[in-house]
């Protein structure tokens, strides 16, 4: 399977719900957990048939880590000046 990134990488309550995903799970890169899970059911959890989806997602959730941590960062430095 090619991996293919929708425009919006959130995906609705009503998808999260159908494709049953953990509330745990359902972020800004929920999109793309839908296929990637759906992959690895259909190929019985091989690790290597679902890599493409996989690195995606994983590139995905690290973008969104990088980007609270520079929010994070910014909140503190404003905290900082204040003070």
């Amino acid at each position: 399977m090619s991996p293919v990134a929708p425009a919006n990488l959130t995906a609705s309550q009503e998808e999260a719900k159908a494709a049953r995903l953990p509330l745990g799970y359902r972020d800004g890169c929920s999109a793309l957990l839908i296929p990637l899970n759906k992959c690895r059911r259909q190929t019985n959890y091989m690790q290597w048939e679902c890599e493409d989806l996989r690195h995606v997602y994983e590139k995905c959730q690290y973008d969104d880590y990088i980007r609270r941590m520079k929010d994070l960062s910014k909140l503190k430095r404003a905290a900082a000046e204040e003070e």
